[in-house]
């Protein structure tokens, strides 16, 4: 799919790149691989979607930063989003480099530990190496490959067994200048019995910032755990976001997605979790909004391996103006995984006659003795409610924005997460036009 080839620096200026921030060898060497894998591969294939018309092609130029002493020296839009004081940690990624990196003593004295993934590479080389490229592989399509090749700042989360990490780890990811290299790599690794909450907000500064925004979240849930995972994009409609997120989850753990679509952009976003352990449970609530020409592409899925494993998926998306969204819904339960459940729903609102909305719910189904139910619709805006609205003496946009707000606020409410909720609900006011 798609013949049109990644623009990419070549090995010599990878290896140099590399040296220059003093990455160890073996992270080097998987670079190099990756690097040759992106020259072989496919784009990754996206239901309904022409990626390869996508602006893909162009990875960016890192561009170091200058560290921050303290969050005096951020924009205001940063400051606006970290919570001061910080209770847990936070993490500042501006552009390719991380600017800024604060946890709790208290915490740090337990043995959490949360930096850059460069440095984690350095200092904590065993722990980066199990588990980095485990989730997410350099080689199941051109964009893995890649990002695992030209990943820059990010951040490693790792919470020792047995400890609960009560407020929030917070990160931001910052693109204030076009043609950089914007593809963080997050990396969480959670202990047997550890609990943990990781939030982080990836936004642009401005409407005319243009970048390829190719992430990577990896998550690794051990035995018991349970791990909150809350992420809001808001990307500039000159930026292309292509995001997979990937969890794994041992026997009894939990993981939790959060995630709010708010980008102005072509977006394609990949939210998986491999159910792995005997009773491990997965629950995803996706809300998006699409404006403009925004073309997107949401995918949520659950594999189940694990014996009494239990997931929930629940997204809906509301598309304005010319706006289009492809919502894929897949609940796999394999052989033997007896006795799981799996249930999912996907549902689009479209505001304007030429906005399109296409829900796919999938269940593939390899047990017996299991449970799964899926729910799908896709359909305008009901006229008897905004004339019942209308009628009461409220204008039509207040009336379509009550109406959206109604479709939307089942999965807002359902969010654990007070701040992020308060996020989401600005922002959707936000790309509504309320303010």
């Amino acid at each position: 799919m798609g013949t049109q080839a990644i623009n990419l620096i070549n090995a010599n200026a990878l290896r140099a790149w590399s040296g220059a921030i003093g990455e160890p060898h073996w992270l080097l060497e998987r670079r190099i691989q990756a690097l040759k894998l992106a020259g072989t591969l496919e784009l990754p294939k996206v239901e309904k979607t022409k990626l390869e018309k996508w602006d893909i092609h162009e990875t960016g130029d890192y561009k170091a930063e200058k560290p921050w002493s303290s969050l005096e020296e951020a924009p205001e839009v940063v400051r606006g989003l970290a919570a001061s004081p910080v209770k847990g940690g936070l993490i500042v990624q501006a552009n390719s480099d991380v600017v800024y990196t604060e946890l709790a003593e208290s915490l740090a004295a337990r043995g959490v530990i949360l930096m850059d993934l460069h440095t984690a590479a350095k200092e904590h080389e065993e722990l980066v190496q199990r588990y980095l490229y485990q989730a997410v592989k350099p080689e199941e399509h051109r964009l893995s490959a890649a990002h695992s090749a030209l990943w820059s700042g990010g951040v490693f989360l790792y919470v020792p067994d047995g400890v609960e990490v009560e407020a929030p780890i917070q990160a931001i990811f910052l693109n204030d200048t076009s043609g950089v290299r914007f593809a963080p790599h997050v990396l969480i690794v959670a202990g047997s019995n550890s609990k943990v909450t990781y939030v982080d907000h990836c936004l642009s500064s401005g409407d005319d910032v243009k970048a390829l925004h190719n992430g990577v979240v990896e998550v690794f849930a051990g035995a018991g755990s349970k791990v909150q995972v809350a992420s809001v994009h808001q990307l500039a409609a000159a930026t292309t976001d292509f995001t997979e997120r990937r969890a794994v989850v041992l026997a009894d753990g939990a993981v939790e997605w959060i995630i709010g679509e708010m980008n102005k952009g072509n977006t394609a976003s990949d939210t998986q979790t491999l159910l792995q352990g005997n009773g491990s449970v997965s629950d995803t609530k996706v809300i998006a909004i699409g404006t403009g020409l925004q073309k997107s592409c949401y995918t949520t899925q659950a594999q189940h391996f694990g014996r009494s494993s239990a997931s929930q998926m629940i997204t809906r998306a509301v598309m304005l103006e010319e706006a289009t969204a492809i919502i894929n819904g897949i609940t796999k339960i394999e052989k033997v995984a007896t006795h799981c459940d799996g249930q999912q729903t996907e549902r689009v609102l479209m505001l304007s006659p030429k906005a399109r909305g296409d829900a796919n719910p999938i269940l593939l189904i390899d047990e017996d003795d299991v449970t799964a139910g899926h729910a799908a619709s896709v359909g305008q805006v009901n006229a008897e409610q905004i004339y019942y609205l209308m009628s009461r003496g409220i204008s039509r946009s207040e009336a379509e924005y009550l109406v959206i707000f109604g479709f939307l606020a089942p999965v807002i409410s359902e969010i654990p997460l007070e701040a992020v909720r308060g996020r989401l609900q600005a922002l959707v006011e936000s790309k509504l036009g309320r303010y």
